[in-house]
């Protein structure tokens, strides 16, 4: 495990930058500009291009119980409903109370998350008070909107209830991350030596944890809440037809350059005569390993990946379950 903390939030080639102590717990808390709202501000490149998208998370004052977290949506609707008519929706929806999330595949993959994580990392994401601590202050959402353009960021984090200057708002298990380290362990040193490339290596993690092992995976529930490639659109996975539309824009230049480089280290590391779909089909089976699963991988990797430092051990390229779902 290591620990981490944010003061202001920031993004370099979409991915965040954490400082990371050796006192072995992964920890986000904010600054002190961020108090009452969360304005976080995030570049996209994909079906958006250069569009700037900010994404605002709006948060209840008082504890965070779940009455503060209705009271806030309330407040953000500006319904006229009469008291406990919204909570009752809610419940009704799956929302709140103990059926949360069934009937709802979305919902429901939101709570084996949150389970998997309080089972296998000890991660406190409990909604209620209890001795000596706090209600965990945020929630997963199923849709996020661009304040902007009102249209889909897909799931993310919502704050639920106000979070003060050095709040600790998570803390994630190195164990639970997926690192060059972890796909080592899972795929072999053999395939994987020491010197891959970060991306190369978390890249065939990623499929062998969502298409080859699928619900035996350790990381199924967290492989259940990654999107779909559909859902991100980055341009890497646009056909030439519809780049046509972009024709005379850098976009199509550094586009075409990406999907090239992809190709290349695609065939060899996995698909080309000596790579390890040939040599290693036990591991790496042909039919998952596929090219279009590869641009899956590495659509994960570029809009959720997030850059550990470390002052001992330097940088290392991490997915993190949960964290990834800060919208940034």
């Amino acid at each position: 495990m290591v620990r981490s903390t944010i003061g202001p939030i920031a993004t370099a080639l979409s991915m965040l930058q954490w400082n990371i102590s050796p006192s072995m717990a992964f920890s986000f808390a904010p600054n002190a500009g961020i108090t009452n709202k969360l304005h976080q501000q995030n570049y996209l490149s994909s079906n958006s291009l250069d569009r700037k998208i900010r994404t605002k998370l709006f948060m209840a004052g008082g504890e965070g119980g779940e009455d503060e977290w209705v009271k806030a949506l309330l407040e953000a609707g500006g319904s006229n409903q009469s008291p406990g008519q919204f909570e009752e929706d809610m419940k009704m929806k799956g929302l709140l109370g103990p059926n949360r999330g069934k009937g709802n595949p979305k919902l429901s993959a939101n709570s084996r998350l949150i389970q998997w994580l309080e089972t296998e990392g000890g991660v406190y994401l409990s909604e209620a008070s209890s001795w000596g601590e706090a209600p965990h202050p945020m929630a997963i959402s199923t849709e996020t909107k661009d304040e902007i353009t009102n249209e889909s960021s897909g799931r993310g984090l919502l704050a639920r209830r106000s979070i003060n200057d050095g709040d600790e708002l998570l803390k994630i298990p190195l164990n639970l991350c997926i690192t060059r380290k972890s796909a080592r362990d899972a795929l072999g040193r053999d395939a994987l030596p020491d010197g891959i490339n970060e991306y190369l290596a978390i890249a065939c993690q990623l499929i062998h944890e969502k298409y080859v092992l699928g619900e035996k995976s350790f990381y199924a529930p967290y492989m259940g809440v990654l999107p779909e490639v559909e859902e991100v659109n980055p341009t890497f996975t646009w056909k030439d037809e519809d780049l046509a539309f972009l024709e005379g824009s850098p976009v199509v230049a550094a586009t075409r350059s990406l999907q090239m480089k992809l190709r290349r280290e695609y065939d060899a590391l996995l698909g080309g005569e000596d790579g390890l779909i040939a040599k290693l089909p036990d591991r790496f089976p042909k039919e998952h390993f596929t090219f279009e699963n590869w641009e899956w991988a590495f659509t994960m990797l570029f809009s959720r990946a997030i850059r550990l430092r470390n002052l001992r051990v330097g940088e290392r390229l991490a997915m993190v379950p949960y964290a990834d779902l800060i919208n940034h």
